[in-house]
């Protein structure tokens, strides 16, 4: 059963067609990403929820009702607070590196199917909650199960997926992110209105239904072809899943090169130690660079603190959610939009677009809070409708870019001997700056200001400069021939000859 003849070109003979199997295996592993975006969007959502504040951080809750001295950026600054969110992050970067050996060698389905098991864990504990203690904690289950999906599915997607439309398939892990997100935000909206403030145990309880959703849908996943012939080592067993994958019966040229990168992965014992050699030194630069570049974009200022950040320029409980819910259909419209294009346009391009499109809205929204907005009183309704627009023109940006593309790419440049430690140094460090970004956010709002959005807007511009001179164009390249981008760069091709010069004297 097909879904339309999908013969790969520019730069790939391989054959083949995008295949039932094949859409349902990767719609089933892109299913994993509905657990990030949920925890993403619920977290700000019951941070914002006053019968949460009042059982959980009652300081915070005193002075956002109470004291009229706090300035309308510092009502939210709680080290603890950001302790709720960030202790996930932390968790999932550990996590992720213990993922790592998993997956190498026992395959990218057990990650899957332990984060699933570890998320069901913390999803029960968040909703149970009776104090601090026992919600951090159901935070950090949820980020063992996050480190470990996050680390196996964008490289399953990128595995399994015809070069041709390698970035639409691993696209579908960031689309379900958003959905996630949107999902979490209408769940939020919805609890917040139940009589008697426990609405916000339904919104952490809720969690359940991705985690069940992944956990479950892992048990029928097949393995790569990639896994199959590197750890099986079964050649026979692997030209088979590729004919049922691919729909074609002609797959040797597909074959040979998964068979070639095999035999060079198993000359790599110490992936962690070997992926410092000069010869890999741009994939170990992309796998640093990519994602802390993704989390200084200043997209959690949005996602994860949205509802707050509505709240600061001065709309209600109410009026804050529902203005989550806009800003998570935006996102998921979008990454919609750049599943169907990223093939065609070429990531480079979507990286540009995105990039103008975040730093102008940065300064938009920055200058307007710098001349409207003091430490007291709100926005009027037209300037706080505009920093509304802008921050969905703004996730348009990160929708089309920073937001796919931060997965896709690390995830489809590695060669096989290293993939799975570059993963999980790529995921370790987009946790990292996640946790930073959490953790120092509300304290930088609250003495920047203002100034908070001039920040991000200039490592926008820094990280779109990075991108236009240092990153080649990945699009129809296949897996097994990345290399080649990196030798055809003028600047890392004299990183890699001065490796090669020093081999031979």
């Amino acid at each position: 059963m097909d879904f339309g003849l999908a013969k790969v070109g520019q730069g790939s003979e391989y054959n083949g067609r995008v295949t039932c199997v094949l859409v349902l295996s990767c719609m089933v592993a892109a299913s994993g990403g509905l657990l990030f975006g949920f925890d993403l969007g619920i977290s700000g959502g019951v941070s914002s929820m006053e019968p949460f504040l009042r059982k959980f951080f009652p300081k915070v809750y005193r002075k956002m009702k109470e004291d009229t001295s706090t300035s309308n950026y510092c009502i939210f600054d709680s080290q603890l607070l950001t302790a709720f969110t960030s202790s996930l992050y932390i968790a999932g970067l550990i996590a992720t590196f213990f993922a790592s050996p998993i997956t190498r060698n026992f395959g990218h389905r057990l990650s899957i199917l332990v984060g699933g098991a570890a998320y069901l864990g913390g999803a029960a504990l968040g909703g149970a909650a009776y104090n601090v203690y026992m919600l951090i904690f159901g935070r950090v289950l949820l980020g063992v199960g996050i480190g470990f999906t996050n680390q196996a599915i964008p490289l399953y997607l990128s595995e399994m997926a015809p070069a041709r439309y390698r970035g639409g398939f691993n696209l579908a892990f960031q689309f379900c992110v958003a959905l996630g997100i949107l999902f979490a935000n209408l769940i939020n909206y919805g609890t917040a209105r139940i009589k008697g403030g426990w609405g916000w145990r339904v919104s952490l309880a809720m969690a359940a239904a991705p985690g069940l959703v992944i956990l479950f849908g892992a048990i029928f996943l097949v393995e790569t072809p990639n896994f199959v012939i590197h750890q099986e080592n079964d050649q026979e067993k692997a030209e088979k899943l590729l004919q049922k994958l691919r729909g074609v019966v002609d797959v040797k040229a597909e074959l040979s090169d998964l068979i070639r990168a095999s035999e060079i992965a198993r000359t790599v014992k110490h992936p962690f130690s070997d992926i410092l050699g000069r010869q890999y030194r741009p994939q170990l630069v992309m796998s640093i660079a990519i994602p802390m570049f993704q989390q200084i974009t200043g997209i959690n200022v949005v996602t994860f603190y949205a509802p707050l950040l509505f709240r600061t320029i001065g709309l209600g409980e109410s009026a804050s959610l529902l203005s989550a819910v806009v800003v998570g259909l935006v996102g998921a419209v979008t990454i919609l939009v750049s599943s169907f294009v990223v093939d065609r346009l070429g990531r480079r391009t979507l990286f540009n677009i995105g990039g103008g499109l975040m730093f102008v809205t940065h300064m938009l929204v920055g200058s307007i809070m710098a001349a409207k907005l003091g430490d007291h009183g709100g926005l009027s309704k037209g300037f706080g409708v505009t920093i509304l627009i802008a921050v969905c023109v703004y996730i348009v940006g990160f929708s089309l870019s920073w937001g796919p593309l931060g997965y896709l790419v690390p995830s489809e440049i590695y060669p096989l001997e290293i993939r799975s430690a570059a993963q999980s140094i790529t995921v370790g460090v987009g946790f990292l700056f996640i946790f930073l970004v959490a953790q120092s956010f509300l304290a930088m709002l609250c003495h920047l200001r203002s100034g908070i959005f001039f920040f991000y807007g200039g490592w926008v511009a820094v990280m779109t400069a990075f991108v236009y001179f240092l990153l080649p164009e990945t699009k129809n390249v296949p897996l097994e021939k990345m290399g080649k981008i990196w030798i055809e760069h003028r600047f890392w091709n004299s990183v890699i000859q001065g490796s090669n010069k020093k081999m031979t004297t």
